[in-house]
């Protein structure tokens, strides 16, 4: 039957089910095939902390969002066009997200009177679609046996009603694969490798995929297929990547760029377990991983290693941070390279942990004792994860210091494309090791000089003390955690030295900014009086709220922040520039605390922390107040077009 094509800008949908129904991988496969025809997409997990949350519970709601248009987009999208919800709780869980004219694809199978009465409803809301009160009125509800449709489709193999049940991922995949133009090779070659060890898993995943592609295809009940070109994007090699995968391969990259052995201690945590994992395939590179028993210990072989003349790295997030601090001293009083990957997640304590939250950038400035300085790097985009470990590698090594490196969970499941980089385009990273005595002790009468080797014999320009290796002949020293003498590294109790080496190790995280390129201010008109100021992931909300001001006629600026620590030299004289100055963030206030410490202005929060990531529309209605404020006039966005709704072209 011939069926209408449509032809849209973009697409929100959110797959959402059981944590055991597959929704992160149908949305993953989904993401993957739209990255492979063109589109420019942002996803965004979100599951239970619990392994296997109570089935047919809101608690156990698994989703995966992925936002996909034919042009350059930045956030996976405020709220959904199109909602596939696998039972009544995904259902109830999600439908409050929906803008009214949203489509809801149902699996009727589950709507038991045991699984409405587990997600909270007195009575079937799809028994009264089309009548007066529907209370699904506001949508287009499309009601299909998903379960049931599988399971005769794949009889054939012989597989229990459960084994069979489990295949309605694929169906669904299928479904929305035809619905939207999507491509099937890729799928197909997928489901054939995963499954290749139980024949008949494979071949009832691969029928099921199929049968939901060719259902949409025959089906009188969609009517309409839609299609989303591909975008422009930069000439290139691409490939979509998660913030973690990123992450992984900028400390490979920087371990092959400085010639140093990447050593990787660490202990797992969500949700910066996948480093481990991803690093723990890649030994060809030099890399070594090592799961420790805690913590601490993680930390302890990364200095280690360090200390002995390698790349120590050690992934974590903020539970793990906590227990690491003593340690991190330790590698600022030693004055070692070490890399500390802190994955942000929802707290205090255990908190939410498959939820994200920008919530560490205090504990990662100031959560030592003493005076700890320690320079803070942050990604802005789950690609840019790949060019920040890079940057921290770099900082590191240069500078004989450890360095902070704060992803959060959004960057760290979401994904994006990322185009590859050009190994030649990577900075060359020198380690510089100490190979011989360098302090003069005397000058004999015949001119040649007798030498010792001083471990605090600083470099004028990086302040950094030499990188000596163990075992290399006339460079023995004494390194620890006890305060050392200026020069010859002994320990030392004088006050006087203490202080100056106080100075000393802050003087050198503050030389780091001379080594930063400027800030890049995006003032489209040059006459905004109001910036937006932002680091981390915050990046695609602000950048979508400010284009949202800008498409209705307004002005505003916007900067992002990588070095939170120190910040840029001419961070400073930017802020002066505006009347107003607006700091989102995913905490009660963090980054405004430290502007408003440092530079004396009156920076204005826009703090959320619920464990999701910030709403590009909320947002654009803060920063269109202040320019109202900030200009005296009226500001109305109802004519901007909205970064996350589905246009028709």
């Amino acid at each position: 039957m011939s069926k209408q094509v449509k032809q849209l800008d973009r697409v929100v949908i959110r797959f959402a089910g059981d944590s055991g129904d597959g929704m992160q991988l149908t949305g993953d496969r989904f993401t993957q095939e739209s990255a492979v025809f063109g589109n420019d997409l942002v996803t965004l997990p979100n599951f239970p902390a619990e392994i296997r949350a109570p089935q047919g519970t809101l608690p156990g709601v698994s989703s995966f969002q992925v936002h996909f248009a034919d042009h350059d987009i930045l956030t996976a999208g405020d709220a959904p066009d199109v909602l596939v919800a696998m039972n009544p709780a995904a259902l109830k869980a999600n439908v409050a997200d929906l803008p009214k004219g949203a489509t809801i694809i149902v699996d009727t199978h589950d709507f038991t009177k045991r699984n409405l009465d587990k997600a909270g409803y007195d009575a079937n809301p799809l028994d009264k679609v089309g009548e007066v009160n529907d209370p699904l009125g506001d949508f287009q509800v499309q009601t299909v046996d998903l379960t049931g449709m599988t399971v005769e489709a794949v009889k054939e193999f012989g597989l229990s009603r459960k084994d069979a049940a489990r295949a309605k991922n694929m169906f669904a995949l299928g479904l929305l694969s035809w619905m939207y133009g999507r491509p099937t090779e890729g799928t197909e070659a997928f489901l054939a490798k995963r499954f290749a060890k139980v024949p008949d898993i494979r071949d009832a995943n691969l029928l099921a995929f199929k049968t939901g592609w060719n259902y949409g295809e025959t089906t009188e009940a969609f009517a309409v297929q839609y299609e989303i070109k591909p975008a422009t994007m930069a000439p290139g090699t691409y490939r979509n990547i998660t913030g973690n995968l990123a992450l992984a391969y900028g400390l490979v990259a920087g371990g092959v760029q400085s010639g140093l052995q990447v050593v990787l201690g660490s202990y797992p945590i969500t949700p910066a377990s996948d480093i481990l994992h991803e690093l723990s395939k890649h030994k060809s590179f030099g890399v070594t991983t090592l799961q420790a028993e805690d913590e601490i210990a993680g930390i302890g072989m990364a200095i280690g290693a360090s200390f002995g003349g390698a790349l120590g790295v050690t992934s974590t997030s903020g539970p793990g941070v906590a227990l690491k601090s003593e340690s991190i001293g330790l590698a600022v009083m030693t004055e070692l390279p070490l890399v500390i990957v802190d994955v942000q997640r929802g707290g205090p304590s255990t908190g939410l942990p498959t939820k994200t939250e920008q919530s560490d950038l205090l504990q990662a400035m100031f959560g030592r004792n003493g005076e700890a300085p320690v320079p803070i790097v942050a990604p802005q985009s789950p690609g840019d994860c790949f060019a920040a470990a890079v940057e921290a590698i770099r900082i590191a090594v240069t500078y004989r210091t450890p360095v902070m490196l704060l992803s959060d969970g959004y960057l760290a499941n979401g994904s994006e494309p990322w185009q590859v980089p050009d190994v030649a385009d990577l900075p060359v990273i020198d380690p510089a090791f100490a190979t011989e005595a360098n302090h003069v002790v005397r000058i004999n009468d015949d001119g040649t000089e007798d030498k010792d080797f001083w471990p605090y014999l600083r470099d004028e320009d990086t302040l950094a003390r030499p990188w000596a290796v163990p075992g290399t002949p006339g460079l023995e020293h004494r390194i620890g955690g006890l305060e050392k003498g200026d020069g010859h590294g002994n320990i030392s109790y004088d006050p006087a030295n203490h202080d100056f080496m106080v100075r000393t190790r802050q003087a050198k995280v503050d030389r780091i900014a001379a080594s930063l390129p400027p800030l890049e201010v995006d003032d489209p008109s040059g006459e905004a009086k109001v910036l937006v100021i932002g680091w981390g992931s915050t990046y695609g909300p602000i950048g979508a709220g400010c284009r949202r001001v800008r498409k209705a006629g307004y002005h505003v600026a916007q900067v992002h922040l990588r070095h939170l620590n120190p910040f840029p030299s001419d961070l400073g004289d930017i802020l002066g520039r505006y009347d107003k100055v607006l700091v989102p963030e995913m905490n009660l206030g963090q980054l405004s605390l430290l502007l408003r410490g440092k530079y004396l202005v009156d920076a204005i929060g826009y703090n959320q922390v619920n464990g999701m990531p910030i709403k590009a529309a909320v947002l654009a209605e803060a920063i269109g107040n202040l320019v109202a404020e900030a200009e005296g006039v009226e500001v109305d966005l109802s004519t901007a077009t909205p970064d996350q709704t589905t246009q028709e072209v």
